[in-house]
């Protein structure tokens, strides 16, 4: 059961090449699920947390100050804020962090964010990668995907890497953009999304 790990900032198509990687190795693509199973195990329902869904560019700061979000990092930035009374946020970190263990355990899958690569440092066999750019190339790069205006385009990725840095720095102590904490380190906004699959999946099969 092969394990990946997929670090990708905003603009570099992580959900559109960790999909493709799960799919080539025959493993999950473990996203979304995880907010469904932390939300179950807190006691809410997957619709009443998706009910106030928001993307990540609010930044790192609005769960600190009291509007709890289970913590998720993906191409466009989930973010998941319950009603009423909520757990910790470290409640949800620790919660998320079992369900990467435990599916890694035992399905393994394609990992998409939420410092897997840190969660899963100690996993066998897995392969730790992180998708970056620069963020002018990032930018274009959202502009085009998702048709927004540049400039919005500009925001998301600025807010949103903020957040996320801000997330790993917070929960881990760690710095997301080290890389030291990857294997492989790939700027998909230069090198084709084809590319980086056969890539990725070159690797995680040399490491099984």
């Amino acid at each position: 059961m092969r394990v990946v790990t997929l670090s990708a900032t905003y603009g570099t198509a992580g959900s559109v090449i960790g999909p493709a990687v799960a799919g080539r190795l025959g493993v999950p693509f473990v996203d979304r699920a995880i907010p469904g199973e932390v939300a179950e195990v807190l006691g809410c329902t997957l619709e009443e947390a998706l009910a106030r869904d928001d993307r990540a560019e609010h930044g790192l700061s609005m769960l600190l100050s009291g509007v709890m979000r289970l913590p998720a990092v993906t191409f466009g930035g989930l973010d998941v804020y319950l009603p009423g009374a909520t757990p910790l946020p470290e409640d949800f970190v620790t919660h998320t962090e079992r369900v990467i263990r435990r599916t890694a355990r035992e399905r393994g899958g394609v990992f998409l964010g939420r410092a897997a690569a840190i969660v899963l440092a100690d996993h066998p066999g897995a392969l730790h990668v992180r998708l970056d750019a620069p963020v002018a190339r990032r930018v274009l790069q959202t502009a085009t995907l998702t048709g927004v205006p540049e400039e919005e385009a500009r925001r998301l990725v600025r807010d949103a890497d903020r957040a996320r840095t801000a997330y790993v720095r917070h929960f881990y102590r760690a710095d997301p953009a080290s890389a030291t904490l990857y294997h492989l380190v790939l700027d998909s906004t230069t090198i084709p999304v084809d590319t980086c699959v056969e890539v990725i999946v070159t690797a995680s099969t040399a490491l099984s």
